[in-house]
């Protein structure tokens, strides 16, 4: 999705600005919240209160998956939707705008500079941690409205009114350290694969 906007939007040198990096990133977010983030985020979530429970119902993840469709149809797959679309949204829109960022300065003029893999994993680290300390909050509010106990936030404001109210400001980035070395790590695989499989496919079917 990504690069079907970007493709869109790069100028005529083929270079893309931090700005409609960080738009395409945005489309790009939203895009996997509604068709794979969010129904795999909220059974998963799902599944983790029921196993932590006392008694837990899920014997499996094909059973867990039947028991909530059956009991709230396929919406049941979908709480959340508006703070998984905020989240993802936000999550790739920083992602890419300062990774876009990064790639425009360490090849100034050059647009076509190629870029050892070890830089591509340090730029896209940089990325994930920002992604983090932009968003962390996001995910929080996202996390609790699709959990077993979502019924008791009305909407998505809601949820984070109560946050606020009745466990403060720092609720908000409750486990930032340990997410931060995940998807530090994370971001650097992804960019560092990604742009070797396009190297590799653009000798055999161009991609750009």
């Amino acid at each position: 999705m990504f690069e079907f906007l970007s493709n869109h939007m790069r100028d005529a040198q083929g270079r893309l600005d931090s700005t409609r990096g960080l738009l395409c990133g945005l489309g790009a977010g939203v895009a996997e919240a509604v068709v794979v983030v969010c129904p795999m985020e909220t059974i998963k979530v799902k599944f983790i209160h029921d196993q932590t429970s006392s008694n837990p119902k899920y014997r499996g993840f094909f059973h867990g998956v039947r028991e909530i469709v059956r009991e709230q149809g396929l919406k049941g797959t979908y709480q959340g939707l508006t703070a998984t679309v905020l989240k993802q949204g936000s999550n790739q829109a920083i992602r890419f705008f300062v990774m876009t960022s990064l790639r425009n300065w360490y090849r100034g003029d050059n647009p076509n500079k190629p870029m050892n893999p070890l830089i591509t994993g340090a730029f896209g680290a940089i990325a994930g941690a920002a992604s983090v300390f932009g968003n962390t909050p996001l995910d929080v509010i996202k996390t609790r409205m699709q959990g077993l106990e979502a019924h008791k936030y009305r909407n998505t404001w809601d949820c984070g009114m109560q946050i606020l109210r009745n466990e403060g400001l720092k609720a908000f980035y409750k486990g930032t350290v340990p997410r931060l070395g995940r998807v530090c790590a994370d971001v650097a695989i992804v960019f560092i694969i990604y742009d070797e499989v396009v190297k590799l496919l653009n000798k055999v079917w161009k991609t750009d």
